[in-house]
């Protein structure tokens, strides 16, 4: 499949199960979920999808959501950028944005920042960061890093979902290498 073909419903309702499964892991890479997305289809529409990503993901578990995290980059982080966004660029791109417009010592603050709460909680900082400037994303960092990690599970899996809704939407926009 062309990555910058427009992908419709009726494709990704006609992928073969392990293509379908290999789609949707780039909008999130927890198993149980992507596969859950996969068993799921077909879809009527963009909404049904929605409501089914939404539903499987609040029936993942903690494990589940930590799979999901470690696939994303740290924020600020251009080599783990890089690396990690290489196989979702089309659906991942920009949504880190504002931390490539940010000042250096917002980023070299970005990256301090993300270091203690990774050594804190045991995973990177997640946020939602489509449209958000990188001073944004450190006061939101600094807001929630003295949480417990347990909170910090659920409000990053909310954003987790967040983003992999935009994913989803922008997959259906612009096609997601299945290859």
């Amino acid at each position: 499949m062309n990555p910058q073909a427009v992908v419709s419903l009726d494709t990704i309702n006609n992928l073969s199960p392990s293509e379908a499964q290999q789609w949707f892991s780039h909008c999130c890479a927890a198993p149980k979920w992507f596969q859950g997305m996969a068993n799921a289809r077909p879809f009527t529409d963009i909404e049904q999808l929605k409501q089914v990503a939404q539903t499987l993901w609040l029936e993942c578990s903690e494990a589940d959501f930590l799979i999901a995290f470690e696939a994303h980059p740290m924020i600020g982080d251009v080599n783990s950028l890089r690396a990690k966004y290489a196989a979702t660029k089309n659906i991942a791109s920009n949504e880190q944005n504002g931390a490539t417009q940010a000042s250096e010592e917002t980023l070299q603050a970005l990256a301090e920042a993300n270091h203690q709460y990774l050594a804190k909680h045991g995973f990177i900082f997640i946020i939602c960061a489509t449209g958000l400037s990188a001073d944004t994303m450190l006061n939101a960092l600094m807001q929630r890093i003295n949480n417990s990690t347990q909170q910090e599970i659920q409000l990053a899996a909310a954003e987790q979902i967040k983003i992999t809704l935009l994913r989803l939407e922008k997959g259906l926009e612009k096609g997601i290498q299945t290859t």
